[in-house]
């Protein structure tokens, strides 16, 4: 008897993360650009990423130094748990440590860091209180797990620094000290936040910017704080 012909593979046998990565890079393209248009990632600014799978960890993740308006498919990478390229020709982002360690110390499935104007200033403002809290806001139930505008979050403010191991440790000791915190800020720098999908995580950029926003115009109009406490 014949020996039995085996079952051709397909495509997605081969490549087990080929579709669904191609699908995360489309969407983190269009993100950002979306993004670039609200002025929160102008010029080569920010860096946004995606899990494809969690064991083996991989990471769909922006390639470094692309302006953001013009991000496609094609400048999204696929790295490993240690930074290395699995898809792709880019170098991906040099912080993609710090998405990495988000996705670790958070369970995250998506990191996303932006660059406006209000997460860079009040990152200046309360550097020395090392956060502020944000509440009273409406805006605030767009959260994961916030039901009541009475929610009091805190936002951690780290500061910046060009050594990424340094700055990775700083984040993982910030994260274990706010375990419930749904951002945090690099001081002059900006805003990181994250969610268990990307929708998740596109939706916290945007309460929190609107957030970061109502209260640094607050701040300023009124020449005293509104909506933010510091203790």
């Amino acid at each position: 008897m014949a020996a039995p012909i085996p079952a051709k593979k397909s495509l997605a046998d081969e490549r087990p993360n080929e579709f669904e990565f191609a699908q995360l890079a489309a969407a983190l393209a269009e993100l950002g650009r979306g993004f670039y248009r609200r002025g929160w990632a102008l010029g080569t600014s920010g860096n946004f990423s995606a899990l494809v799978t969690r064991d083996p960890l991989r990471l769909a993740i922006t390639a470094t130094g692309l302006d953001k308006g013009l991000l496609s498919p094609e400048h999204i990478v696929q790295i490993d748990a240690s930074k290395n390229v699995i898809v792709g020709s880019l170098r991906p982002s040099d912080e993609a440590v710090l998405h990495l360690a988000v996705v670790r110390l958070c369970a995250a499935a998506s990191v996303l860091h932006t660059h406006s104007i209000w997460s860079t200033l009040l990152s200046e403002t309360y550097a020395h209180q090392g956060g502020f809290w944000i509440e009273g806001y409406e805006m605030l139930k767009g959260l994961a797990n916030v039901r009541t505008h009475e929610h009091r979050e805190w936002l951690p403010i780290v500061e910046n620094s060009q050594d990424m191991a340094l700055l990775e440790r700083e984040i993982g000791l910030t994260l274990q000290a706010h375990p419930t915190a749904h951002a945090f800020l690099l001081r002059r720098h900006g805003l990181y936040t994250w969610g268990h999908d990307l929708a998740q995580a596109k939706r916290h950029v945007e309460i929190l910017e609107f957030l970061l926003e109502v209260s640094g115009r607050a701040y300023g109009q009124a020449g005293r704080e509104v909506g933010v406490r510091t203790q």
